[in-house]
């Protein structure tokens, strides 16, 4: 009798008010890996991003699942690989720890400056949030990452903007594998280190990158 292919579990996570259709054009092969979509849940009232994590990881029902973070979704996927095991994490144009995030968002940690974001705005209007979102992306453009971002619970997006801003981390798994781009705006690439680097690459690269990431991911997940 022929040994039973096992399929390999894919969780992606997509960025912060981002939905799972930013991943449209992630194609890996049925044969040998099976997609999963995480979508974000509203976080309770002064929940722990720790709290937060625990609880989403109860919707992965893969043992030995790969997690796949984009921006924020990176940090969650770093954060529920701290309270359970997972075959691997991959994260793309996001963060390992805190000394990556660029200076004016640690500044705002600590002067606690992130108060001051209009997220109740953002919440109204699809645009602001997108050009916060996705920083100096091109008017033109906009319409497009609408269909993206869609999460505009003003709870989810003050704890979201907080959880950045504030994140404690200083160390990261060796293990991780962390995917960037050389022209993110959000995240620079100067405060990144040991990351995969693609040249060319936006913060919104999960989009327009796609045909390298479907090439790479099978090799990268497989290593």
């Amino acid at each position: 009798m022929p040994e039973q292919n096992i399929k390999t579990p894919i969780y992606f996570l997509p960025g912060l008010a981002a939905n799972p259709t930013i991943f449209k054009n992630i194609q890996l092969d049925p044969i040998f890996f099976e997609i999963f979509y995480l979508e974000w849940i509203i976080p309770y009232y002064n929940e722990s991003i720790v709290d937060y994590a625990l609880r989403f990881c109860g919707n992965v029902k893969h043992e030995n699942a790969v997690l796949i973070g984009v921006s924020f979704g990176g940090i969650i996927a770093q954060e529920m690989s701290l309270v359970r095991e997972f075959k691997k994490i991959i994260i793309i144009s996001s963060v390992k720890n805190r000394n990556e995030l660029p200076l004016h968002l640690q500044l705002a940690g600590k002067t606690k400056a992130y108060k001051l974001v209009p997220t109740s705005l953002f919440a109204q209007n699809i645009d602001l949030l997108s050009k916060f979102a996705f920083n100096k992306i091109i008017e033109k453009r906009l319409d497009l990452y609408k269909m993206y971002l869609s999460v505009t619970d003003k709870r989810y997006l003050d704890w979201a903007v907080e959880q950045v801003v504030l994140w404690r981390q200083t160390s990261y798994n060796p293990n991780l594998v962390h995917i960037h781009g050389d022209s993110d705006s959000v995240f620079p690439i100067d405060n990144i280190k040991d990351c995969i680097v693609i040249k060319g690459g936006t913060h919104a690269m999960i989009l327009n990158k796609h045909k390298w990431l479907n090439k790479n991911l099978p090799i990268i997940i497989n290593k």
